[in-house]
């Protein structure tokens, strides 16, 4: 079954470790941007992982209802059942869960797959993330150390993070970067090491270090990111505890970064980079271009009866679609993904 199972998942991890590339984690919230990022991953040979926020769920679930966890469900179990008919592998991953959300978002999902576990159907989610970094290093570590447990019990990945990431995604995370401390945006050898000794004796984790990073589009020049940061950071580690205690990174606020600054991280142990603004972007440039070139077909404009053919969702939505898919292909090439599927391989 391409939703890759935890072994699977693992071996993923595993494989961009040693091979020293990265996959994106492309945000959905819908049955097309979810259709997308299967194609994107399946045209580029890649595997991947595809992610969904508090926000996400929220949308998923309709303006009715209202509930992240059941519209988090929903596109995963969509997921699994479109996935089968692809040769990539793929991992369900939820994207930032702030502390106040643990109890109401994150236990709820971890529960879904205890659940779907005990009745023989395997991981529903293959990982989660768990966005303590606004809290003291101390509390934040706390906080993991409860969640890993809960997670490793039902072979599910815990993503931390450590430092704060500029911006905003989703309304749930970051914060402006006038209100945030240089030193804070850039997380210490020390901190790093601390975050080893807390966790790696629980279960397997992802750590999302900061040097520098903000979510959201910047243009070159107005960020200074510093990917030694992560050089220096493991370096301290691996020192101290050999390298089985390497850790395997996630690059958040990448939109806008330099394709060598993306190259450089790899060398230091990024697997995984998120990627929502810019297939946002992608989705909505050629819906934009839809609607203009289509403008008196997609309105009834004085009382005409327009054009149903362009007014059809399906005309425009099929366009978003591609461009979410390509942007993604292109977001594999970047992080040297493409053509390394192990699906058949594990």
């Amino acid at each position: 079954m391409p939703v890759a199972t935890p072994q699977q998942y693992a071996a993923m991890l595993d494989a961009a470790q040693e091979g020293d590339y990265a996959y994106p984690a492309v945000n959905i919230t819908s049955l097309v941007t979810l259709n997308a990022a299967l194609k994107g991953f399946a045209d580029s040979k890649s595997d991947g992982i595809i992610q969904m926020s508090t926000g996400g769920g929220k949308f998923a679930s309709g303006l009715n209802v209202g509930d992240n966890v059941l519209g988090s469900i929903v596109l995963a179990e969509a997921c699994h059942r479109l996935a089968e008919r692809y040769d990539i592998l793929v991992a369900l991953h939820t994207d930032h869960c702030p502390p106040d959300s643990v109890d109401t978002f994150l236990k709820p999902l971890i529960q879904a797959t205890a659940d779907r576990r005990a009745a023989g159907n395997g991981n529903l989610f293959q990982s989660h993330m768990l966005d303590a970094s606004n809290l003291p290093l101390d509390e934040n570590m706390a906080l993991s150390k409860e969640l890993l447990k809960l997670c490793a019990e039902n072979e599910i990945i815990l993503e931390v993070e450590a430092g704060v990431v500029g911006g905003e995604e989703d309304g749930a995370a970051g914060a402006s970067m006038e209100s945030v401390p240089d030193d804070k945006l850039y997380t210490t050898p020390e901190d790093m090491v601390k975050v080893h000794e807390e966790l790696s004796s629980i279960g397997r984790f992802l750590f999302a270090a900061t040097f520098g990073n903000v979510h959201g589009h910047y243009k070159p020049g107005s960020v200074r990111l510093r990917p030694d940061i992560l050089k220096s950071g493991q370096e301290a580690v691996m020192s101290k505890y050999g390298k089985d205690a390497e850790f395997d990174l996630v690059f958040h606020g990448g939109s806008g970064t330099p394709r060598h600054e993306l190259e450089e991280t790899l060398a230091y142990g990024v697997v995984k980079m998120n990627i929502d603004t810019d297939t946002q972007y992608a989705f909505t440039r050629p819906v934009v271009d839809h609607m203009f070139s289509n403008y008196e077909g997609v309105l009834k404009i004085d009382g005409e009866v327009g054009n149903k053919k362009v007014y059809d969702p399906r005309s425009y939505l099929k366009k978003a679609e591609e461009g979410v898919a390509q942007r993604l292909v292109q977001a594999c090439d970047d992080l040297h993904s493409v053509g390394k599927t192990i699906f058949g391989k594990v």
